[in-house]
């Protein structure tokens, strides 16, 4: 009788086994996720609130709008996000450049490189103050750009060409841009 009993419980979990085969699809699996993903929107907030500063444009506040405590306070709860000292004063030095290099952009004389950089595109006749000046504009714009590719996680050459785009775009007719040349392959100047 154990036997028996024996027997048929081991037929029971025999039978009670279930073979699973795994097996590979023939089509690939695909997923299909809408999302747009914007990686570097913070880079260009970051961007327009300091070409904001440089140009004088909107989104200025002075010290002397603040009425309440309380707007010094709110203000310096939301310093983490906002920028830096170093990045701050390096905009107002831009600032104060800004009319003389946009008269020697007119002229043709300095242009707009792929970089986010000022190149002097004709040196005939130029000074050693105008070397001066597009040497401080420059080491100012890269001050700027190391502050936010590190504020963003980012490396700063992607930095330089999202700055780049945004400097272009705002730099006077007349002026010489570095662009990318899809059919050559190479960056060649042009004027605005």
């Amino acid at each position: 009788m154990r036997i028996i009993l024996i027997l048929m419980l081991a037929m029971v979990f025999s039978l009670g086994c279930a073979r699973v085969m795994v097996q590979a699809p023939k089509e690939p699996i695909k997923v299909d996720i809408s999302m747009r993903l914007d990686v570097y929107q913070h880079i260009q907030k970051d961007i327009d609130e300091i070409e904001n500063i440089v140009s004088g444009s909107k989104g200025e506040v002075n010290s002397s709008d603040k009425e309440s405590l309380l707007d010094y306070l709110i203000c310096d709860a939301y310093a983490q996000e906002g920028l830096s000292p170093e990045v701050e004063e390096a905009a107002l030095r831009r600032r104060q450049r800004h009319a003389e290099l946009a008269s020697w952009q007119k002229k043709g004389i300095i242009g707009e490189n792929h970089l986010g950089l000022l190149e002097i595109r004709d040196s005939q006749d130029i000074d050693s103050s105008l070397r001066q000046l597009v040497k401080a504009e420059n080491a100012d714009r890269m001050v700027i750009y190391k502050a936010v590719a590190q504020k963003n996680n980012a490396p700063v050459h992607e930095v330089q060409k999202i700055y780049a785009k945004r400097l272009q775009d705002d730099a006077p007719a007349g002026t010489e841009i570095e662009v990318f040349n899809e059919n050559s392959g190479i960056y060649e100047w042009e004027i605005k």
